[in-house]
């Protein structure tokens, strides 16, 4: 370009103007909605009998895939979809709790993967992300990043959800673009995530959309539902009462008759055996089956509940005359989760650790089940049933794990509209289809960082096309040890039975890499793997087991995750936690990563003033009731309590503390006589045994933080209602490592990070 004539004089100085990225004439709008281990058989479309009216009215004006794949868990699910490359190719072999040192499974996606966000953003785009992200590691929660693997780093321009696994849907732990902010009402006013998130995803496209309608957007909506814990009121419950009572078998055949009468499976599909692990629903007893109906009452309101939110914003897109102009796709990120085991669980983060309760103690609580007070999860019945006809649940490379409702939406763009697309796909070519959509070419660098190959291929053909050939002929599975391939209509997968949820005592598999069989299976004639034809095809199996090794290196899916010898490989963080930290009154929470350790025991001391009127409120609190602990003065005395895992502890002085100045301390001191100790100015007031385990994996993958001077959400104790703030003066509260060091049981971390996705 001829460099323009500059002068001293405007006029007779050349003007050159800075271009902007123009998208083409006709680039759709994009909104990916993604849903939280929703099960191939848990849509209304896709057989369920909940009622999800708003997603089936997608589906009848557009394409239902009924042989569309994913990773098995969150993280990697979503980093393929938003990447277009195999999930361990870009360092997501497992979840982000679980990142370790190896180049699949670092957790961090590189320059060299740039999203899907990042290459329409630079192609004209708006781009905007609402609700759950999971692909920064939890290490970089904080106040202080590192930000390149937040949201806004990653090419959106808008976000607004949490970052971690899962959070609680009464109260969650916010982050609006690079900032932890609170949410804008408490559980009391009535607040619910999924509104939340609905609200800001329609207010977000609206402003978008008032500012510049000729400039198209992407908008990815990730829902935390129907992930654990599955909370809504009642009302959305109610509707479903008694509709479960006659057990999983029998709504599973229902499902599954709903599937061939609308066309969802092939009509020679085989509903699969139930394997003796999951109990038969008759030799229950009846008040286990009572409890474990309510748990899929719960989840079932909770499905439609998230279904009539999307509703408004679908109904949103028609009011704004937007809605034939953009491409929608619901999907789910993996199939129906089982990590509530065998009898499901009120507290679900214990769960993780072997620690839930007894039926007869949830029998106690059944009506909390889905409200403020539980963290609830389903017996692993019901995900069995929810991936009707299929085998197995998330985590398992076999099609329970890896095959999920994908409804696609386009206007006029497709053919045969409410029809059902039997083409192979993946969330890899979700990415290729997309940019084929908007008339976007893969870039060869971005930011001068030479770009990996695309794994995925577009779908757009099978748009208008029902008999369109499958772009997909090859894809391997592989997730903590699952392994799996198809190849031209068959595919290979391993009887592997991690070691994770007790899984190994109740599940038939091998439990060594060297030991794992290979069944086989015909799927172009066989919808449901359900014939194994390994004895009569051992040349088949040789070949995919060699083709899945070669995809392994390629992908760089070695060395296989596998307990518990990859825990010792975790990959650390920017910094390792500070062996002391002073905090004061008045920031944001600091998230639970970046605290001092405290499980090699831990002191708080606080510098506190107590007011003429007498002391109240929180000095420190950290979690909530299903997992956390807090320091307060309750009517002037010095009260802590610990909502561990396995059970709550609870320490308070006799006597409140008098005006003036104190210096309060809360020490945990581990060993075999583990206590707690309340001390005010250097005397001890009070103790407590502590016989449980201070490890709160639930902080963690819901990326919560300490609070000084206040709490907010669900509290940890009953004892008060947040925020609680304190009443007095709160200088500062200095927390200090007994041994910074100091980590849980290796056994013990490996099942809690394995749990969080």
């Amino acid at each position: 370009m001829q460099t323009p004539r500059i002068t001293t004089r405007v006029d007779s100085s050349e003007p050159r103007f800075v271009g902007y990225p123009a998208p083409a004439p006709d680039a759709p709008n994009v909104l990916i909605v993604v849903l939280d281990d929703i099960g191939f058989a848990q849509l209304g479309c896709f057989g369920a009998g909940f009622r999800t009216p708003n997603i089936d009215r997608v589906a009848a004006q557009g394409l239902r895939y009924n042989r569309f794949h994913v990773t098995a868990v969150c993280s990697a699910s979503r980093a393929a979809l938003l990447t277009g490359r195999n999930h361990h190719a870009v360092g997501m072999g497992v979840t982000q709790e679980a990142a370790l040192g190896f180049p699949g499974y670092h957790g961090r996606i590189p320059p060299s993967a740039a999203t899907m966000a990042r290459v329409l953003r630079d192609h004209g785009y708006n781009t905007m992300a609402v609700g759950k992200w999971h692909l920064t590691p939890k290490g970089e929660y904080s106040a202080a990043g590192p930000f390149e693997r937040w949201p806004l780093g990653l090419g959106f321009e808008r976000y607004y959800g949490f970052l971690g696994a899962e959070t609680n849907q009464w109260a969650p732990e916010l982050v609006r673009d690079n900032t932890h902010i609170e949410p804008p009402r408490t559980p009391e006013e009535g607040y619910h995530l999924t509104e939340d998130l609905v609200d800001q995803t329609i207010r977000m496209i609206r402003d978008q959309q008032q500012a510049a309608a000729r400039k198209p957007f992407l908008c990815y909506l990730a829902t935390g539902a129907a992930h654990a814990p599955h909370q809504v009121t009642e009302e959305w419950v109610a509707p479903y009462r008694g509709q479960f009572d006659d057990g999983w078998e029998a709504w599973r055949q229902r499902a599954y008759d709903r599937q061939v009468a609308e066309g969802v499976v092939p009509p020679d599909t085989v509903l699969t055996e139930r394997p003796p692990w999951v109990p038969e629903w008759e030799s229950l007893p009846a008040e286990e089956r009572r409890l474990f109906a309510r748990y899929m009452e719960v989840f079932a309101g909770f499905v439609t509940h998230t279904d009539h939110h999307l509703g408004r914003l679908f109904d949103f897109l028609d009011e704004q005359g937007i809605a034939d102009e953009t491409l929608v796709m619901v999907l789910s990120d993996n199939g129906a989760s089982a990590e509530g085991g065998p009898t499901g669980t009120l507290n679900e983060a214990a769960g993780w650790l072997g620690l839930t309760e007894d039926v007869g103690t949830a029998l106690e609580h059944i009506d909390e089940i889905g409200g403020p007070d539980a963290n609830n999860h389903y017996p692993w019945g019901w995900a069995w049933a929810g991936n009707a006809p299929l085998r197995l649940w998330k985590r398992y490379a076999w099609l329970g794990g890896v095959r999920t409702p994908l409804v696609v939406r386009w206007g006029d763009r497709l053919a045969e509209r409410g029809g059902v697309r039997p083409q192979f796909c993946h969330a890899v070519d979700l990415y290729a289809t997309v940019l084929d959509a908007a008339g976007v070419e893969m870039p060869e660098t971005v930011d001068g960082v030479t770009q990996q190959p695309i794994d995925g291929a577009s779908m757009l053909a099978s748009f208008a096309d029902p008999d369109a050939a499958e772009h997909r002929r090859l894809q391997y599975f592989e997730m903590m040890g699952s392994r799996g391939i198809y190849h031209d209509g068959w595919k290979a997968v391993t009887d592997h039975v991690a070691n994770q949820f007790g899984e190994r005592e109740h599940v038939i598999g091998s439990h060594d890499f060297d030991t794992d069989r290979w069944s086989l299976y015909r799927l172009s004639e066989d919808f449901s793997e359900s014939t194994d034809v390994a004895d009569e095809h051992p040349d088949v199996v040789r070949r995919l087991e060699g083709l899945w090794w070669a995809e392994a290196g390629r992908n760089q899916v070695l060395p296989l995750f596998e307990f518990p010898a990859s825990m010792a490989h975790l990959h650390p963080g920017e910094f390792p936690p500070p062996a002391s930290a002073t905090y004061r009154p008045g920031g944001g929470p600091v998230q639970e990563s970046q605290l001092p350790a405290a499980m090699g025991g831990f002191v708080l001391t606080a510098y506190l003033e107590v007011p003429a009127t007498g002391g109240e409120g929180i000095v420190a609190a950290l979690g909530d009731r299903h997992g956390g602990w807090a320091c307060y003065l309750l009517d002037g005395r010095p009260t802590a309590t610990f909502a561990l895992l396995d059970g709550p502890v609870r320490l308070a002085a006799t006597d409140p503390l008098a005006p003036g100045a104190h210096v309060l301390e809360l020490r945990y001191e581990p060993g075999r006589s583990a206590r707690v100790v309340l001390a005010v100015d250097g005397a001890d007031v009070a103790e407590a045994p502590l016989p449980g385990l201070m490890f709160f994996p639930n902080l963690s993958t819901a990326g919560a933080g300490l609070l000084v001077g206040r709490d907010r959400g669900v509290a940890v104790s009953r004892d008060y209602r947040p925020p609680f703030t304190f009443s007095g003066v709160l200088d500062r509260v200095e927390l200090r490592s007994g041994r910074p060091d100091a980590r849980p049981e290796r056994g013990t971390e490996l099942k809690a990070a394995v749990a969080s996705d």
